[in-house]
């Protein structure tokens, strides 16, 4: 059987250059017959006329291509993700749906704060994957040094395949050390490769870093160990490839490759080593679901033969389609006519169509199988997350996790006139991206955005603008504190009415306070005996308490995290029912929390700031300004690296201030770190 799908994902830090190499290599796998360029705005993935305009990937681009080698042809999707963490939502849910992952790096930029960031996000979802170091061209480009880097910084033994002939304005071609050869490429468009020997300047090093190749796949490979313990024995090309595979599938170590993707240089090595040593979704363990009736784990074995099972990643709506569900499928079979389930709705639909998409085109096909990803029309109220199944065999597959958002802006129309469409165009956008929540501010009437950044904002406000035609006032951003409790209190409260007939009764005594380590969300112990309170409506008690967290005692913001100990109570043989619990929960939280002596969170941010010796004294100056933290000054390049702990809400405009600051000689990068308690002197603001 041939196992000839990869399902690839391209994650990276901002300007790695993921977009340019994903052109490349649908040029080179010929989807498409002209390059495309971010700087010309002409590229097949970034579509969107913000992407176009602002040089980055903003939402995550599907495409299918296929790439012949070796007589096989190998079906690969690849999913373009943003470099950007305002737009991390976009990465975790194609993470969550991919097999697996080429991570690029910048040859003299080395490994920085976003590429950590998705990395470990693959890694929590247990993904194999490839590391190419792109732009070798670069001024500053030291391969090694970013071999290095991704050992110590990606916890990670990284396992050079292929090392530079060159770097900067000399970088030629690579050393492939598997073959043990000198690749070159001859022409501009780089679709002509030449094999040569390794020039005599370069054997030592090449011998240095196969010999170091083969040790890491024999530690990790018993039959290549047995092997390599022969000297007399040489490893075949085939027994090697195949010990790459295993090693890389089984994450005990990362192939690396590098190129220039611009300069189509080291594309078609990496389109082999997608094919040859990246798993096939058969290939992969079992996917765990639940019956979403007892609970109970499944196992879905990942193929045709097994009972249809998939995830909408994404939800997108299409002006000449609608409403378009991005679907991983992971078992099974379906076809245009099929009746599945939405498992969260319990709702059965028909499939109108089944689409393969090409970044913004699509192509009708008549199935989709086990291994594929594909788009649906014809699905009413899929979100990003739902399982679909078969209505037979339902089952519940991992949701995907939406990070909270940590700023807020009030908008409005800017005319009366849009006032309608303004409230359809905002639930639309929210179905596409799950990261933004709107909501009116039940004091002041206004509505407000909620998203992951300012640039999340900024962008969203944008789309609104250009795809939707209206125009916005906005208000200035404003963090989304949270709050905490620092102290413990007990107290009871008593819900008790009477409606004429049945009544309304629940009595509890309750202990309230912070958690251990201030750990996220409830903590719920119930120490009840003696059926003071029968069981049924205990877990009424703790749903009372985790909805009551939604608005903490202070201004109403979420609380961080909370304990619980239910004590005593009592109840009412005839009035009391679970609702009524529920509720004595929730009023016993608002009456009690304020002796907890709560106080505001705020979240901080890891910033990373990269610029030259000239500008260190004004923007470490600066960081103490905003109330930041500088945790390391490092040097990479010639250049200085800052990474401190500044609080969001002084970061604000940050961008265009350090743009000022430095003569446009500097740059930064974000990240939510965590969030922290606010400074007495800030927090009495924050209440008046």
């Amino acid at each position: 059987m041939k196992y000839n799908t990869r399902n690839i994902g391209i994650i990276a830090h901002v300007d790695a250059g993921k977009t340019t190499l994903s052109e490349r290599l649908l040029y080179y796998t010929g989807l498409i017959h002209k390059i495309g360029n971010v700087d010309d705005g002409n590229t097949t993935m970034d579509k969107d006329i913000q992407e176009k305009n602002r040089g980055i990937t903003i939402s995550s681009a599907a495409v299918s291509t296929q790439w012949k080698k070796g007589g096989n042809v190998f079906n690969i999707n690849i999913i373009d993700t943003p470099g950007h963490i305002d737009f991390a939502v976009e990465v975790e849910r194609s993470l969550r749906v991919l097999d697996s992952v080429v991570a690029v790096f910048c040859a003299s930029s080395g490994v920085q704060p976003q590429t950590e960031n998705v990395w470990f996000q693959a890694e929590k979802h247990g993904i194999p994957k490839i590391c190419f170091i792109n732009k070798m061209d670069r001024t500053g480009a030291d391969f090694f040094s970013v071999l290095k880097e991704i050992a110590t910084k990606l916890n990670t033994i990284p396992l050079a395949l292929q090392i530079p002939i060159g770097a900067e304005d000399h970088f030629e071609g690579v050393i492939d050390l598997v073959k043990k050869k000198a690749l070159y490429w001859i022409d501009e468009t780089g679709e002509t490769i030449v094999e040569k020997e390794i020039p005599q300047s370069y054997i030592q090093e090449a011998d240095e870093y196969r010999a170091k190749l083969m040790e890491t796949l024999a530690e990790h490979d018993e039959a290549l160990f047995e092997v390599f313990m022969e000297s007399e024995q040489e490893a075949s090309l085939e027994m090697i490839t195949a010990c790459i595979q295993r090693v890389c599938t089984a994450r005990l170590a990362v192939p690396v490759l590098c190129g220039s993707a611009f300069k189509n240089k080291g594309v078609q090595p990496l389109l082999d080593a997608i094919a040859d040593y990246l798993p096939a979704p058969e290939k992969l363990p079992p996917v765990q679901g639940k019956d979403p009736g007892t609970g109970e784990a499944i196992e879905i074995e990942r193929n045709r033969a097994a009972s249809f099972s998939g995830i909408v990643f994404k939800v997108v709506i299409d002006k000449h389609m609608g409403r378009l569900a991005m679907l991983r499928i992971y078992s099974g079979t379906i076809q245009p006519g099929d009746t599945v389930m939405n498992v969260r709705t319990g709702e059965s639909f028909r499939i109108s169509r089944i689409l393969r998409m090409q970044s913004d085109k699509t192509l009708s096909t008549d199935e989709g199988k086990a291994g594929d990803i594909v788009a649906l029309t014809g699905i009413k109220d899929a979100k990003t997350g739902d399982s679909l199944s078969a209505s037979e065999s339902p089952v519940l597959l991992e949701s995907i996790t939406i990070p909270a958002p940590v700023i807020r802006v009030a908008i409005e129309p800017k005319t009366n006139s849009d006032e309608k469409s303004f409230g359809l165009v905002l639930a639309k956008i929210q179905e596409e991206d799950p990261s933004l929540v709107v909501e009116r501010d039940v004091q002041t009437g206004e509505t407000l955005l909620s998203g992951l950044g300012e640039l999340h904002l900024e962008v969203t406000l944008e789309k609104i603008r250009l795809n939707h035609g209206i125009e916005v006032n906005q208000g200035k951003p404003k963090v989304s504190y949270r709050e905490i409790l620092t102290k413990g209190h007990t107290f009871r409260e008593k819900f008790s009415k009477q409606n004429g007939g049945s009544g309304q009764f629940a009595d509890i005594t309750f202990e309230i306070g912070p958690r251990e380590n201030n750990e996220a969300g409830l903590d719920f112990t119930s120490l009840i005996k003696g059926g003071a309170i029968p069981g049924e409506f205990i877990p009424s008690v703790e749903k009372g308490f985790r909805e009551a967290m939604e608005s903490g005692p202070l201004k109403g913001y979420p609380l961080e995290s909370m304990s619980i100990r239910l004590l005593d109570g009592s109840f009412h043989p005839n009035d009391s029912a679970a609702l009524d619990f529920e509720i004595a929960a929730r009023d016993g939280f608002r009456n009690a929390a304020r002796a907890c002596s709560p106080k505001f969170m705020e979240p901080i941010m890891q910033v990373e700031i990269q610029s030259i010796e000239e500008y260190t004294g004004a923007i470490t100056a600066d960081i103490s300004r905003r109330r930041g933290i500088i945790t390391s000054i490092d040097e990479r390049s010639g250049r200085k690296i800052f990474t401190a702990e500044i609080p969001l809400a002084s970061t604000f405009g940050y961008i265009s201030d350090l743009r000022t600051l430095s003569s446009g000689r500097a740059s930064i990068s974000m990240k939510l770190s965590h969030y922290a308690l606010v400074p007495d002197f800030i927090a009495e603001t924050l209440i008046t």
